[in-house]
């Protein structure tokens, strides 16, 4: 396996996951019981320390596109905090081993994101660990299709897509803004969604652009003292999530329509959040990286 500085073809880069023999998981879904294991960079990343010394909080750190950019952090030089849901614990310990791995300070730390005392303390208890808080990845999510459309999204899923995705974010963010000083960045997760929406993902698609929004408006309230504001769009990345909230049907060919004929892996987004976090990324706020296989971002 080449590192992320290595000339690739894209479109073999990383391997075709074995969709079709993957059993369907139970909601949040473990990264042990997936038949090919998502590549979160564990033997790829090489890091170049550019995030030396910084203090990061990642939600949703346990695995997916969370422990690939837990792993990279740590691999830059960060020490680094997740935040995970109860049942994720076996996947956000397997996370923490490869941040300790990196020589890097790591914790885990059980969350529920639609309870907003829960976010503030998550955010307290991050910085007092760390002794500070350079780096916010709001990453978290929650998604479940309904191939029915709207007429199958009851209010209770709605509440709780809206609660994880948007809330969290806002309680979060909010929290973190009162402590961190210039220099420091937040980063959120938003989706492909939030510009191509699927009729069964309706309810996470428009969180997912309410997130754009959200990032360019936070971005110019935070500029004046030296705080930056970015957000990452994912395409179809393959993590636990897929096969945990979609219909076998729809899993089986995930990834295939992109114009690089397959789905992303979490290691190939880590970068971006590299990036963004780091002082490459110094003159770029309220802007959004898509990381999309080659679907416009629009």
């Amino acid at each position: 396996m080449s590192d992320q500085f290595s000339k690739t073809d894209p479109t073999a880069a990383f391997p075709m996951p074995e969709r079709a023999e993957q059993n369907r998981l139970d909601h949040p879904g473990l990264t042990r019981d997936m038949v090919t294991a998502p590549d979160h960079g564990e033997h790829s990343y090489r890091g170049s320390d550019r995030l030396h010394g910084r203090k990061a909080l990642i939600t949703g750190g346990d695995s997916g596109i969370g422990r690939a950019v837990a792993l990279a952090f740590a691999r830059e030089g960060a020490d680094v905090v997740i935040a995970h849901l109860e049942s994720e614990g076996p996947d956000a310990q397997a996370t923490v081993d490869l941040i300790e791995s990196a020589g890097r300070a790591g914790r885990a730390i059980a969350c529920d994101l639609t309870d907003e005392d829960q976010c503030v303390q998550l955010v307290d208890t991050a910085t007092d660990v760390l002794g500070g808080l350079d780096i916010v990845v709001n990453n978290a999510a929650f998604q479940m299709a309904q191939m029915g459309g709207i007429a199958d999204i009851t209010t209770e899923q709605f509440d709780r897509v809206l609660k994880t995705n948007l809330y969290a974010l806002f309680w979060i963010s909010k929290r973190a803004a009162e402590t961190m000083d210039a220099g420091a960045t937040i980063i959120n997760t938003t989706s492909i969604q939030a510009s191509n929406p699927s009729p069964e993902l309706m309810d996470y698609a428009t969180t997912k652009a309410g997130i754009v929004a959200f990032t360019k408006g936070l971005a110019g309230d935070l500029a004046a003292r030296g705080i930056r504001v970015n957000a990452v769009a994912p395409g179809p990345i393959w993590t636990p999530l897929i096969p945990a909230t979609m219909p076998v049907e729809k899993y089986e060919k995930f990834g295939e329509t992109v114009p690089l004929g397959r789905p992303g892996h979490p290691a190939e987004l880590a970068p971006a959040y590299v990036f963004l976090a780091s002082n490459e990324s110094s003159y770029i706020t309220g802007e959004t990286i898509a990381v999309t296989g080659g679907t416009p971002f629009n």
